[in-house]
């Protein structure tokens, strides 16, 4: 299975939710349906099963995952990844779930250097290992359906100019880029924080360095929008919406970049999903609580709700005008 890039999939897998909310033992509130699809990361749920972890999804009411590719979850570097991959698409089909293939494990490649190597490291052959982390996500995106593929620029290294630091990104990206374009999956970049690449500008950058690649798309992370972006996190959602392939989501603080559940950051949640609904973005909006992960079932339940309660209901079809017997419609 393989995704367009609007977050369409091509064999209708779009539609399976639907068939897991009727399987699902969860109360579900019709009244509070949406059009927007929400997930929850696999990274706020380490200390589960990936098994266990998108049961509890399903039986939640989401709309899908975001799957980190880690050690503990769907290991990318183990032996019979595309085994491993087929079986975890054929759970994710019986229950109902999207999905989102992420990047962002903090070890999976060097287990003494947090997201290391990166893309911008001096040398060569760390940068082809974090490249081709990223090959192996987009044949797994591919297998899964997944409407998206999420990466990140890394960190400059110390000694880096600027200059520098971009061409390596532009270089390491191309290969990614033509699999991503052969394979039908986007491949959304996140701003960052602290990275080379850390604001929405800094993703035009790539963009034009690049061409323009249809491949290329942005992942929005809505708290890094409150963190340091100048314009509000609805303007941003706006803004970004031509370019959107993928949503992350969480409460912040200006300035602080620290992850934090809904209610306990600054953001004011009802004009952005407004506007992120407002765009038709198709993809999946999934919370991202990486540090929360000791009370990850909590989290995980606590932020649907809190989601359901805040986004725009989804509009609905008019009822038929009635027509007296006899007379011609």
């Amino acid at each position: 299975m393989s995704t367009r890039p609007d977050g369409t999939h091509r064999d209708g897998a779009r539609d399976r939710g639907k068939h897991a909310r009727a399987r699902s033992n969860a109360p579900y509130d019709a009244s509070a349906a949406t059009s927007l699809r929400f997930g929850y990361g696999t990274n706020g749920l380490a200390d589960l099963r990936l098994d266990d972890a998108l049961g509890l999804l399903a039986d939640l009411g989401y709309d899908g995952v975001g799957l980190t590719l880690d050690h503990m979850h769907l290991d990318p570097l183990a032996p019979d990844l595309p085994a491993r991959t087929r079986q975890l698409a054929r759970r994710l089909d019986t229950l109902g779930l999207g999905v989102t293939v992420e990047t962002g494990a903090r070890y999976v490649l060097d287990p003494r250097r947090k997201h290391g190597p990166s893309l911008l490291d001096p040398d060569p052959d760390d940068r082809r290992r974090r490249v081709d982390l990223l090959l192996r996500a987009v044949r797994v995106a591919a297998d899964l359906g997944a409407h998206a593929v999420h990466c990140f620029s890394g960190i400059t290294p110390a000694g880096t100019d600027p200059d520098t630091a971009w061409h390596r990104l532009t270089d390491a990206l191309a290969p990614v880029l033509d699999a991503a374009t052969a394979a039908g999956v986007p491949l959304a970049v996140e701003p960052e924080p602290g990275q080379l690449l850390a604001t929405i500008a800094d993703f035009h950058h790539l963009r034009h360095a690049l061409d323009d690649p249809d491949a290329l798309g942005l992942t929005l992370d809505i708290g890094h929008c409150q963190c340091l972006e100048p314009l509000p996190p609805a303007d941003c959602v706006r803004a970004a919406a031509p370019w959107l392939r993928h949503v992350q989501i969480e409460d912040m603080r200006r300035g602080i970049h620290e992850h934090l559940p809904f209610g306990d950051g600054e953001i004011d949640f009802p004009p952005v999903l407004a506007a992120l609904s407002a765009t038709g973005y198709q993809g999946l909006t999934v919370v991202e609580l990486p540090r929360h992960s000791h009370a990850g079932p909590h989290y995980a339940e606590h932020s649907l709700h809190f989601l359901r309660r805040t986004a725009p209901s989804a509009p609905t079809a008019p009822a038929p005008t009635a027509v007296a017997e006899g007379s011609t419609p």
